[in-house]
């Protein structure tokens, strides 16, 4: 089984989708595993699967 852990990704943190920027600016609702619920400005709430499509911080990075 794939394993994906991001600590940094947690309910609150703000993103942005990378290939989707028409979505607008997103807030992490929810983390189980690799699925992270995001509710996004333009296209409501989204299930991503953070193990595929690396999610943006909108600030400084807290991995860097």
């Amino acid at each position: 089984m794939d394993r994906f852990s991001d600590p940094f990704l947690e309910p609150g943190v703000l993103v942005r989708h990378p290939t989707r920027p028409d979505w607008g600016l997103g807030q992490v609702q929810s983390v189980a595993g690799r699925k992270v619920t995001v509710n996004f400005e333009h296209a409501g709430k989204q299930t991503i699967d953070a193990g595929v499509v690396p999610l943006s911080f909108v600030g400084d990075d807290p991995r860097n």
